[in-house]
């Protein structure tokens, strides 16, 4: 029986890969199934189980030499299902923030279609596989602690209040700190796809 020629760094974002449709499910368990608060935290911990073995990968790849060309298509692509599908599901479950959080996700979503689209353009024309700078890792730490603190937030208001005491009205809308987690998620999406255009732009020849 052959031996499978995937290192360690490539089977944990292969693993990240098969986290993300659980982590949806684990975001879109219906109330009247689970407490609201004990689904957030189950999603959250799915979450953060599978945005761990994004550094995790990183680091060894770098660590042991393990990198190749399917750890640099593969490792980006699991970050944007994991954080794509999981905004999705906030976006869905969650009504009473979509009056802000609708355009962040429609920032995010059209940067990655856009980056992907160059990167799948530079690979098929000259062989090129482009591997995340570190402005894209930021612009993915920001997207994830983004994502934590969406689920988080609420569930922390949720005790306080259970306690007994009142809490103003407008923290379900307008939850501070996970506004000031989106805009910052929102501001190095934009900043890190218009580096990648501004980088990689030679590959879109209108004359090929």
């Amino acid at each position: 029986m052959a031996k499978s020629k995937m290192n360690l760094p490539n089977k944990l974002t292969v693993m990240r890969m098969f986290m993300v449709p659980v982590c949806i499910a684990a975001i879109l368990i219906p109330e009247a199934w689970l407490d609201a608060d004990l689904t957030a935290i189950i999603a959250l911990v799915i979450f953060a189980a599978a945005s761990i073995t994004d550094a995790i990968d990183g680091k060894l790849a770098r660590k042991y030499n393990l990198i190749t060309d399917f750890g640099k298509f593969m490792d980006p692509l699991a970050d944007k299902f994991l954080v794509l599908g999981s905004l999705l599901a906030i976006l869905y479950r969650y009504e009473h923030l979509k009056t802000w959080l609708f355009w962040a996700v429609l920032v995010v979503i059209f940067r990655e279609f856009a980056v992907t689209s160059i990167r799948l353009v530079a690979s098929s024309s000259s062989g090129v596989v482009i591997a995340a700078n570190w402005l894209g890792k930021v612009k993915t730490v920001t997207q994830m602690s983004a994502i934590i603190v969406l689920l988080l937030e609420p569930v922390i208001y949720h005790t306080i209040e259970k306690s007994g005491t009142d809490l103003p009205d407008f923290l379900n809308t307008y939850p501070p700190a996970t506004l000031i987690l989106c805009a910052l998620m929102t501001v190095f999406t934009v900043w890190s796809g218009v580096n990648y255009l501004a980088a990689y732009w030679g590959y879109l020849d209108p004359e090929k």
